[in-house]
């Protein structure tokens, strides 16, 4: 490669000249003939010669403009035409896949399209253009991608008139695997039946929801379900602050209290524990089922057992449950006996819906970002660019 070519990143170049009057204007011209593109000849001769102009890259606060001189040639073995083709610049384009990658990367990373017409001399349907078909390209590398090993099942809101979507990431690698409109068995069907690689899915990680109770076992049969640490214990918190409103609704007003509730006990401090252990002394049965709500999520939160230790400890989780029957946290224990196996599964593995729940920060973000999507197609591509695309851009 020569000089030229190091610095415009075009290989085999001849830089004629060089103008600075509103923008860089280079002028080149290719240093090789290459070998005919169809017999792959190298007597080739130059049958006309035209100029292609096209914005290559910004440098500064101007735009550099590329003059090419571009040959066309023709083959007299094959006796076929054909035109000068240069590294990173596709036929009939007026801009190097450089230029169009950049205007791409400024767009994602947050500058407006408005800011873009100005700094690099283009059109704000042009930006959108390139955009999308960027976006289009990286879709396209993670269309044949198999199901993942671990799978992450979680439900968010798209919009009022399209109700919910299903949302399916890789938890072994923390990006969204792809996103589905709907969140019942019957809208989720027809994905899931030609969804190819299933049987490699070997662990699914949701919440207790009875909605996807059912898909697992049908979609995914080499699948072990691991119910998600964050519901469960947001489920046992709810329950218990639910049975505190019915015990003293004035105490739990307070969000001093409250506070010091949520938490775990041993994440508080001696003068936090006092404080709290007086409030309780006066309710008995409020501090039994804060005692049991503390006991159950040590058990809860425990994670990479051994099997001779998760057996250990499944007598005291059941002693638990079967206590939760006969008090006031007796509709806590319906869920946690229903969905016992999937509880129990969360002490041998660390895995959780966490990213998941990071990505629906991200993809309402997106959503206000946009002013909202009425095409979930559109909305599904932008989720799988931003939040599941990891691989490179095939430039010419």
């Amino acid at each position: 490669m020569s000089h030229a070519g190091n610095i415009l990143g075009i290989s085999d170049l001849e830089v004629e000249r060089v103008d600075r009057d509103k923008g860089i204007e280079v002028y080149a011209r290719p240093t090789k003939r290459p070998p005919c593109i169809y017999c792959q000849h190298n007597g080739v001769r130059i049958k006309a010669t035209y100029q292609r102009t096209l914005k290559h890259t910004r440098m500064g606060n101007q735009v550099m403009t590329l003059h090419l001189m571009s040959p066309k040639y023709h083959c007299p073995q094959c006796r076929r035409y054909f035109r000068h083709r240069f590294k990173g610049v596709r036929p009939r384009f007026r801009a190097s896949e450089a230029f169009r990658l950049e205007v791409f990367e400024a767009h994602d990373g947050g500058i407006t399209q408005r800011k873009l017409t100005l700094t690099h001399n283009i059109s704000p349907a042009t930006v959108e253009r390139w955009y999308q078909n960027h976006c289009r390209l990286r879709r396209s590398e993670m269309a044949n991608r198999p199901c993942p090993k671990v799978l992450g099942i979680d439900e968010h809101f798209f919009t009022r008139k399209r109700g919910y979507a299903t949302t399916l990431v890789d938890l072994k690698r923390n990006k969204v695997f792809d996103v589905v409109l709907g969140r019942s068995e019957a809208s989720l069907e027809r994905y899931l039946k030609a969804l190819p690689g299933k049987d490699n899915v070997q662990l699914i990680v949701m919440d207790l929801s009875e909605t996807y109770r059912n898909i697992p076992r049908r979609y995914f049969p080499n699948a072990m379900i691991v119910a998600d640490r964050f519901h469960v214990i947001r489920l046992v918190n709810q329950h218990f602050l639910k049975a505190w409103q019915d015990a003293d609704p004035e105490g739990r007003k307070n969000r001093g209290l409250l506070s010091l509730m949520r938490r775990h006990e041993w994440r508080l401090s001696e003068e936090q524990r006092e404080n709290l252990g007086s409030y309780l002394n006066a309710f008995p049965v409020l501090n039994a089922l804060y005692q049991a709500k503390q006991s159950l999520s040590r058990l809860l939160l425990l994670k990479t057992l051994t099997r001779k230790r998760a057996e250990r400890a499944l007598p005291k989780l059941l002693t638990l449950i079967k206590q939760l029957h006969a008090s006031p946290l007796h509709r806590l224990a319906k869920p946690l006996t229903s969905w016992l196996e999937p509880v129990t599964a969360m002490w041998r593995f660390s895995k959780s819906n966490g990213p998941t729940e990071g990505f629906h920060n991200k993809m309402e973000m997106m959503s206000r970002r946009a002013y909202g999507f009425r095409n979930f197609e559109n909305y599904r591509l932008r989720v799988l660019t931003h939040c599941g695309w990891d691989g490179i851009i095939n430039r010419v």
